[in-house]
């Protein structure tokens, strides 16, 4: 990932330059990778039942 690509992703969650002093790069990370998780659509969410039996 280039600095630029890096500084665009963060313009598209909405974090500032200011926030980058508090945040690492990892952290950054995991919230891109949250954010394309928010888009799918979970075919079968797990019953209370199902998650017994496992």
């Amino acid at each position: 990932m280039t600095t630029e690509l890096f500084l665009l992703r963060c313009v598209q969650l909405g974090i500032s330059i200011r926030d980058l002093d508090l945040l690492t790069i990892g952290m950054c990370t995991d919230m891109f990778t949250e954010n394309l998780n928010d888009d799918y659509d979970y075919p079968l969410t797990p019953t209370q039942e199902m998650m017994d039996r496992w």
